[in-house]
């Protein structure tokens, strides 16, 4: 069953958004998003104001190829247009994976997601989003790192933040990509069992390398958010996961891999950027610059009890470089609500 549709126009490679109220320009492409399968998902395509007809570019015939808003715990989306800054905003539903007992004792169940910008890539086949630029004013405490080299096994922690709330920026640029293993089409059907299966212990030549998050001492409780780079027919194919699986000691608790796929350019590109925002419970990635958006809840005990560690790693054969890492400790946020 269909859920929470949301229908919206977009300009191809334009991050402004488009009012619906008003004309829409020409070239503008329409996408249709949907809520199913526990998930978000959404197509691009054209709408015909004289028939009132949507035709998609493509349609998939399996439905777990569609495209999604996020791979993970995200549901229940829905945009729309600010016209004070000329975006189209989306704002999305996370669950809770604890039980229904903490629950009541807690009062309330579920949490919103970070606002998002939402926009078109150029070539009109992929959404990409960002968190809002709001965000930025909440970050304190900057913590910057240049030129950092990864070898095979390194860790590099992350000091002088506040690692329970915080917002981590960081590039990655591979040194050879010419020994990356080959992409196997069969994975899209299944993205959550191969992070599975190739999880941040699982070594390659291209990966994995990333961020350690919520990490206790002995790593007993951690979260990681990674990437491993395989080689298409044409560009190459990065596998990007959040692997919850050991970030709770907590038994009853919904510890999922998720995973999600997105083409680069590499050889155009050079880098690949993953930007961070952990807010105790909630972990939300974006890899690529927005191409694929990971959103977790997390229950470690360690947050009760004591502290938490963050790092960036590789445990691939080749090495890896950070040419740039900056990352905040992050304020609560001011709601404001309107008296009278």
């Amino acid at each position: 069953m269909w859920e929470c549709p949301d229908f919206f126009a977009v300009l191809p490679g334009n991050n402004s958004g488009l009012d619906l109220s008003a004309a829409i320009p020409k070239g503008a492409k329409h996408v249709l998003k949907m809520s199913l399968d526990n998930c978000d998902k959404y197509m691009v395509g054209v709408y015909d104001l004289k028939t009132d007809t949507f035709e998609p570019d493509t349609i998939p015939d399996d439905q777990r190829l569609w495209a999604r808003i996020d791979y993970g715990n995200y549901y229940a989306s829905k945009s729309f247009f600010d016209s004070k800054r000329d975006r189209r905003i989306i704002w999305g539903w996370i669950k809770e994976k604890d039980n229904s007992s903490d629950d009541v004792a807690k009062g309330w169940s579920g949490i919103h997601a970070i606002p998002r910008t939402i926009w078109l890539d150029s070539n009109s086949k992929q959404l990409l989003q960002w968190p809002v630029e709001e965000i930025e004013s909440l970050r304190r405490n900057e913590v910057s790192h240049h030129d950092i080299e990864l070898e095979k096994g390194d860790l590099f922690e992350i000091k002088d933040i506040d690692n329970s709330q915080a917002d981590v920026e960081v590039y990655f640029e591979l040194v050879a990509l010419d020994t990356a293993e080959n992409f196997d089409p069969s994975w899209l059907l299944d993205i959550e069992n191969h992070c599975r299966e190739v999880d941040a212990s699982v070594q390659s030549d291209v990966g994995p390398f990333g961020l350690i998050v919520l990490a206790t001492d002995n790593m007993e409780e951690h979260t990681t958010v990674h990437f491993r780079v395989y080689k298409s027919q044409q560009k190459y194919m990065i596998l990007m996961c959040s692997d919850l699986r050991r970030s709770s000691l907590r038994p009853e608790v919904d510890k999922p891999a998720y995973g999600g796929f997105f083409e680069f350019d590499l050889e155009k590109e050079k880098k690949i950027s993953l930007r961070t925002l952990v807010d105790r419970s909630a972990v939300e990635s974006f890899g690529g610059g927005g191409r694929v958006c990971i959103t977790g809840r997390v229950y470690p005990v360690a947050l009760v009890d004591g502290g938490t560690r963050m790092y960036v790693f590789n445990n691939g054969t080749s090495t890896v470089k950070v040419p740039q890492l900056k990352a905040w400790s992050m304020r609560k946020a001011q709601v404001n609500v309107k008296k009278g």
